[in-house]
């Protein structure tokens, strides 16, 4: 496992990554990254921990509607994943509040 930094929104992170998801998860950086400079450059939202949630919510309602079934509801995987996510995101921002 191969540690990597990135940077998103100006803040640096360490990520461990393995040699093949290592290239998807950068381009994971990069529109994570574009997204989240999109709503704090659009001056609607201030707060990295809630331009964050922001682009969580957004990426998600765009992944929802990109891989929904036919039948319209999304499937218990896809939901997992949505739900870790937020769950992660809950957590990090938890973790942060003490800087703010």
């Amino acid at each position: 496992m191969e540690q990597i930094d990135v940077k998103i929104l100006d803040r640096d992170y360490r990520l461990a990554v393995t040699g093949e998801t290592k290239p998807r998860l950068l381009e994971a950086v990069q529109i994570v990254d574009e997204k989240m400079r999109s709503i704090r450059d659009a001056g609607r939202v201030s707060g990295v921990d809630r331009i964050a949630v922001m682009a969580a919510l957004q990426l998600a309602h765009e992944l929802l509607g990109a891989q929904q079934p036919a039948a319209g509801t999304p499937s218990a995987e896809l939901l997992g994943r949505i739900r870790k996510m937020r769950e992660d995101l809950d957590a990090e921002i938890a973790r942060q509040q003490p800087l703010f």
